[in-house]
């Protein structure tokens, strides 16, 4: 069994997947948003495929601790999925997970209109492999 890693956001979310043993998390691809439904059947399809288990989403919770807007917005997605699958959902606290996929990329020397296109799936394998540590 599988986690898979979710970085949510209004345009696109983040994905990245753990090896079946659990120990390493990969980057899958980065979803550009369609709507709520094909958003779900997406997620669905990923949890199906891959044998998940557990998803593990970035909470954008705010820097002084406080939750937001997008911690409501991130937690209804989760809801709506779960009227779909028993999948289990962990919510990790993704605060600065943004800031450090876009100084790693940096390190790597990707050109900034290349880094647009996979940072949220370098979230998503932070946030991921976050968990993975504290299993």
């Amino acid at each position: 069994m599988r986690s898979l890693g979710i970085d949510f956001g209004d345009a696109r979310i983040g994905l990245s997947i753990s090896d079946p043993l659990g120990f390493f998390a990969s980057g899958l691809e980065t979803y550009n948003r369609k709507n709520l439904q094909a958003d779900i059947q997406h997620i669905l399809s990923l949890i199906k495929e891959n044998d998940v288990n557990t998803l593990v989403v970035g909470l954008p919770i705010n820097m002084d601790g406080s939750q937001g807007v997008r911690v409501e917005k991130t937690k209804e997605f989760c809801a709506e999925i779960q009227k779909f699958s028993d999948v289990k959902i962990v919510y990790m606290d993704e605060r600065l997970t943004t800031v450090q996929a876009e100084k790693m990329l940096i390190e790597q020397n990707v050109r900034r209109e290349d880094r647009k296109k996979v940072i949220d799936k370098v979230a998503a394998t932070i946030i991921l492999q976050s968990y993975l540590d504290k299993k």
